[in-house]
């Protein structure tokens, strides 16, 4: 079994490799960004941003967490079906939404501050902007408010009808998975791997639940890869009072334990040093393909301007992923219009 699963591996890097050489990545579903601009909202709801600004520094300034709750969401969006707000729906007698994804059930939050926003926007400019565009918008400046970098976000995104729990169980990037694994997902989805460790980028705002590092704690690979250093260890102390042997499944740590509440480069120190929480972020600095990226994870460390270039324009470039099938501007984000 060992010897198969060696190979599986071994075939998803190759197939990884191969389409980083080739310079190109896997037909996606959602590569048409032509309708959005600039100026989609200049004259039909000019003050958007502003209502989606304040909303969101109102929120932040309560719970700093609410910034990687909507950043996390927005990711969610546009990795199943592209970002068209299909994230946000709720189950009905006809339709299962994607919270019930195995990355999503227990762990997406934020809902309720979209509904918050968008029945703002709603009561400025009626049935106008899509909850995509303000998802997209809202992790702009939820990035900005914890010490991020600021992007020009293209607007003109229609929201979904449907949703795919089976997409977002596929699509989605698990923290269990293999480096070759991930670059593919993002491959597919036309990032490229400086996208892919830019975006992961994120991370520095992040909790993860105990469930999704356990067994990294637990099983040795911690203590691996950062070497038995003294303060690894400390670390690795405290993590395992968040999240025990048995139980605490909910737990949380900050993926970046020395500024989880500022949006800065210094998630990859601990990845440099060995000590990153999840095994799909260390596998980007330890694994055996991480030949690819290591050298990206050691430039954004040495220079905090890169890496917020590189965030802002992965940003852009994953929120230009739009859903070919078309929709509607939803009025309530979590149904479609009746």
């Amino acid at each position: 079994m060992a010897r198969f699963d060696l190979l599986t591996c071994c075939l998803q890097a190759l197939l990884a490799l191969a389409l980083i050489a080739a310079g190109t990545f896997l037909p996606s579903q959602a590569q048409d960004p032509s309708r959005l601009s600039l100026s989609y909202y200049s004259k039909t709801c000019p003050t958007v941003q502003d209502i989606v600004r304040s909303e969101m520094d109102c929120a932040v300034k309560a719970n700093p967490r609410n910034a990687a709750f909507i950043i996390r969401l927005h990711f969610h969006d546009c990795f199943v079906q592209g970002c068209d707000g299909s994230v946000l729906l709720d189950d009905t007698a006809i339709l299962i939404g994607e919270k019930h994804a195995d990355q999503s059930a227990n762990s997406l939050q934020g809902f309720e501050l979209v509904d918050k926003i968008k029945e703002k926007v709603e009561a400025e400019c009626p049935g106008v902007v899509s909850c995509a565009d303000l998802l997209a918008i809202a992790a702009r400046d939820a990035t900005l408010l914890v010490g991020g970098p600021y992007w020009d976000v293209p607007v003109g995104r229609l929201d979904s009808k449907t949703a795919s729990v089976d997409l977002a169980n596929s699509d989605i990037p698990t923290p269990q998975q293999n480096l070759a694994t991930l670059i593919a997902k993002f491959l597919e989805k036309g990032l490229s791997v400086t996208d892919m460790v830019a975006l992961v980028g994120s991370h520095t705002v992040g909790m993860s639940r105990c469930v999704n590092f356990r067994d990294r704690i637990y099983g040795g690979d911690f203590l691996l890869t950062s070497k038995n250093e003294p303060a690894s260890q400390l670390h690795l102390a405290k993590l395992k009072e968040v999240c025990p042997a048995d139980g605490g499944d909910d737990n949380v740590a900050g993926l970046d334990y020395y500024s989880p509440s500022v949006f800065d480069n210094a998630f990859f120190e601990s990845l440099l040093q060995g000590s990153g929480v999840l095994n799909s972020d260390q596998e980007m600095y330890s694994s055996f393909l991480s030949f690819q990226t290591s050298h990206i994870v050691d430039k954004y460390w040495a220079d905090p301007e890169a890496f917020f270039k590189d965030f802002a324009d992965g940003m852009v470039k994953m929120g230009n992923i739009t859903n070919p099938e078309g929709g509607e501007v939803r009025k309530n984000c979590r149904f479609i219009n009746t």
